[in-house]
């Protein structure tokens, strides 16, 4: 889980550079030859989601992937969007709400620092991948639908 301070310092490193500007409303990010447009107009947490995508173009994307039309950019639009997921809600993430006490979808996200949108999209896509449930770790299974965490006991 990476707050957006902390993903302005991994964009940093990568000699990426963010700006925050106004943009149309429909348009929440972009990322382009090494540079990064967010909308200024978003709440902090908003903007950390958009960046982890955005960041996920860098590691993931190839050229101009805007025509959606086109099986190959939908695939890489897929693919920037695992890595923000994997950065900001790995399954980890997940187990550590369940410890927290963090309960329903409203308080998960709340206490994981990301939207509700976004914790959604995340659980969309992790069914697609796993199924209705994975094993996070040695000890918890996280079952998405509904969202719970279910810790595994040695007899």
């Amino acid at each position: 889980m990476a707050s957006y301070e902390e993903l302005l310092d991994e964009a940093d490193k990568l000699a990426i550079q963010v700006y925050e500007k106004p943009m149309q409303t429909r348009n929440k990010g972009l990322y382009m030859d090494g540079v990064i447009w967010i909308n200024d107009t978003l709440s902090g947490i908003e903007k950390a989601c958009i960046l982890a995508e955005e960041l996920g173009h860098y590691h993931t994307s190839e050229g101009d992937i805007l025509d959606q039309s086109k099986l190959t950019n939908r695939k890489q639009e897929l693919r920037a969007r695992q890595w923000g997921y994997s950065m900001l809600l790995p399954l980890s993430a997940i187990v550590q709400a369940h410890h927290a006490k963090a309960k329903g979808r409203h308080e998960i996200a709340e206490h994981l620092n990301v939207t509700e949108d976004f914790l959604q999209a995340a659980i969309d896509r992790y069914t697609e991948k796993y199924g209705l449930f994975v094993l996070a770790d040695d000890q918890h299974y996280v079952y998405f639908d509904p969202l719970r965490v279910v810790e595994i006991f040695d007899i």
